[in-house]
This record gives C-alpha cells, sequence and structure tokens, in this order.
C-alpha cells in the first residue's frame, strides 16, 4: 500500500497525537487497506509521515500490539495479525522508553509530599526498621479519569534534595534525573494482581473489590542501588502488561 495513503500530518487540536496515529491505523487495517500479514512501514517513517516524534509513535504501535492487531517484531516493521481489536490495551515494559509511552497525554495529581513507613521500602534501601522514608503520593490522570494510583519512595539521601516543586512530570523518574542529574542503570519490575479496598477504591473511581494490576518499579543508579521506587496501582478495566524477550 502506498505510504502516502496511510499517514498525514497531525493536528494537536484533533486530540491526542498517539491516539490519532493508532485511529489512522486501526481504520486501515478495518478498510482493509492494510490486510493480514501486511507490515506497516518503520517506527521513522510513520514518525515522518504523521509528523509527530518517534515515542508518540511507539505509543500508537503498544496500543494496537494491546488490542491484538499488530505484532510488533525486533528490528523488524510490525505486521498485522488481526482485523477486529480485543482489549484492554495491553502496557509492554521492556524498556525505560516503554515506560515513558505509557503516560502519554496523562498528568499526575499530587495529592501528598512528605514521609511514610514502608518495611519494603526500608529493606530495598537498607533502612532501620520504622524508619521515614521520603515518599510522594498521586493519581496519574488522563481525561480526567484516575488511571493509576502511585507511591514513590526514596532513599533519605535522595528524598532530602527534592522538593514538591520539583515532581513536575507525570514520569516522576524524569524529574528526579533532571533536577538532580542522576543517571539511570537499570529497572526491575514485579507485577502482581490484587483487589482494590474501600480506599483504593475511592481513588480509582472504581467498586471496592474491584481487580487492579499492582507494579512495583525499582529505578536503579548508575551504581546499581535503588534510587526510586514506585508502587503503582493501576485500574484492572485499564491496564494489561505485555513482555517480549528473544530465545536463546
Amino acid at each position: 500500500m502506498p505510504f502516502s495513503r496511510l499517514t498525514r500530518a497531525l493536528n494537536r487540536a484533533d486530540g491526542k497525537l498517539y491516539r490519532q496515529v493508532a485511529a489512522r491505523v486501526r481504520a486501515s487495517i478495518a478498510e482493509g487497506r492494510l490486510g493480514l500479514g501486511a507490515e506497516l512501514p518503520t517506527e521513522a517513517v510513520l514518525a515522518r509521515g504523521f509528523g509527530v516524534s518517534l515515542i508518540t509513535v511507539r505509543h500508537a504501535l503498544r496500543e494496537l500490539e494491546g488490542e491484538g492487531l499488530i505484532e510488533k517484531r525486533p528490528a523488524k516493521p510490525a505486521v498485522v495479525v488481526s482485523t477486529e481489536p480485543r482489549g484492554p490495551a495491553a502496557r509492554r515494559m521492556n524498556s525505560l522508553d516503554d515506560i515513558a509511552a505509557a503516560t502519554e497525554g496523562a498528568s499526575l495529581e499530587i495529592s501528598d509530599w512528605g514521609s511514610a513507613r514502608s518495611a519494603a521500602a526500608e529493606q530495598l534501601f537498607g533502612l532501620a526498621a520504622g524508619a521515614a522514608v521520603p515518599c510522594l503520593r498521586g493519581r496519574v490522570m488522563r481525561d480526567g479519569r484516575p488511571m493509576s494510583d502511585v507511591t514513590i519512595f526514596f532513599p533519605p539521601a535522595i528524598g532530602a534534595r527534592l522538593t514538591r516543586r520539583d515532581f513536575d512530570d507525570v514520569v516522576v523518574f524524569r524529574s528526579v534525573q533532571r533536577h538532580l542529574g542522576l543517571r539511570l542503570s537499570g529497572v526491575r519490575v514485579t507485577v502482581r494482581a490484587a483487589l482494590a479496598d474501600a480506599a483504593l477504591a475511592r481513588r480509582l473511581e472504581v467498586e471496592a473489590g474491584a481487580a487492579v494490576l499492582v507494579s512495583e518499579i525499582v529505578y536503579l543508579d548508575e551504581a546499581g542501588q535503588p534510587a526510586e521506587f514506585t508502587v503503582a496501582r493501576h485500574r484492572g478495566d485499564a491496564y494489561s502488561l505485555s513482555y517480549a524477550f528473544s530465545a536463546g
């Protein structure tokens, strides 16, 4: 299919850019312009054609992959694998870019910046039992709807250098990197299922007992030491998670 028939420049006034990209590709699949087995243009070509960033294209493709419409492949263009979407969209977490892309179009609503007690954070940061740990609490919002409830802990040496005003990015680790000049060497992610208690249900605007997806993310500094510990509780009707790895 000619590239020009799939893409054209987008306008922010028409809504979130990644959603526009996803909608254009989705329509091309539904209308048969991209048939089963067809390869999409590369991410770079799509970005140029739509006039958007690579991270926007990646976010759109992850959404389409989560719907089961396409399959992303290492070092190859994505391929169409279905003409009918499924939901909800899966969130891939195979890199820092994936974590950032999943929050595009969202905002951070801060409810509290102070300290809290957490046995998991104490153990992770090597603190004494009962120690007060610098802690940020808030919600990730998209289109006025809460998507995730987040609690983020920092080692005291890092937390002491941060203020509430420093958290000016929905991706908090980017704020920390920018304001403190930290560099990250890696991330550890643990995912589990849970049920929302009454307090969490109110914050996520779901029924008590609703399913939630809990992700615990540890960001490591250049020396491999924990620099941030994020516990995010996502609405179960808005998130799923997919992983990709190579055999061998």
